[in-house]
């Protein structure tokens, strides 16, 4: 492989957007607030302007982003322990607490998130599968700010390429890699977003269950993908011939995607 000097210059950009004394902010954790807060404004305007009818009442808006920061950082924190190094903190468990340090998967949020609506499904008395719609038309937009914050801090990059856009990253050596964050920004984020708002838009949240299985099937698709290009775990590698773990996780959101597709296409609208 002939490799060309790197067209893309990693931006420098500090970590820590804002310092104050001990009180330290980081762009990563504004990204997880930016895109909590912007979800349910999203999720909010969905269900009151778009959807055919609204399945959540005006007070019961209130607690959504409470429950959804649990099944984020609950599921992702144990996601990312138990799928990717359960042996480290199987011998270390009072690091699984150590949050600062990173760590998060995002089929482990994923998860987190599934239980914690179901759960408020249960609390408020509301159609399950219909708020899901909406919570999937929203998650996008948080992955978008999520994969801008990884390139921020320079981590999750890609694999070694002799493209033009090629970028130097300060922890990947000095070769160019792919700025893989910026693909999944891209592809699990501005686009998935775009494909769900005119699904929706043009009457998906009256089959029940289409923009849940749209999202399930389209960010699989978008990380099996750029997991070709992307720099695999070094404490994993591959683990089935040339898959990672990221993508033997996409192949169940592929599969249930595409059953939940196909059975709110099936089934008449409501």
């Amino acid at each position: 492989m002939a490799f060309t000097a790197a067209l893309l210059s990693f931006p420098a950009i500090d970590p820590v957007a804002l310092a104050i004394g001990p009180l330290v902010i980081r762009w990563y954790s504004l990204a997880y607030i930016a895109g909590i807060l912007l979800g349910w404004y999203y999720v909010r305007w969905l269900d009151r302007r778009v959807a055919p009818a609204a399945v959540l009442r005006e007070a019961q808006y209130e607690d959504l982003v409470t429950w959804a920061i649990a099944g984020v950082i609950l599921g992702g924190r144990l996601g990312y322990v138990l799928f990717y190094q359960p042996a480290y903190y199987l011998a270390h468990p009072a690091h699984i607490l150590q949050l600062w340090e990173g760590g998060m998967s995002f089929h482990g949020g994923a998860l987190g998130v599934i239980l914690a609506f179901f759960l408020y499904a249960r609390k408020h008395q509301v159609a399950y599968v219909a708020l899901m719609d909406r919570i999937c038309c929203a998650v996008p937009i948080g992955l978008f700010f999520g994969r801008l914050a990884n390139f921020v801090n320079g981590e999750l990059f890609g694999r070694v390429t002799d493209h033009a856009w090629g970028m130097v990253f300060p922890q990947g050596g000095p070769l160019p890699r792919h700025p893989s964050q910026l693909y999944e920004a891209a592809l699990e984020g501005a686009l998935l977003w775009a494909v769900l708002y005119v699904v929706a838009r043009r009457g998906g949240l009256a089959r029940t269950g289409l923009c849940s299985g749209l999202f399930l099937f389209g960010y699989g698709l978008a990380r099996f993908s750029v997991e070709f290009v992307r720099e695999p775990d070094a404490y994993l590698g591959t683990i089935i011939s040339f898959l990672t773990m990221g993508q033997l996780l996409c192949l169940p959101m592929l599969l249930v995607g595409g059953y939940l597709m196909a059975r709110a296409v099936a089934r008449p609208v409501r």
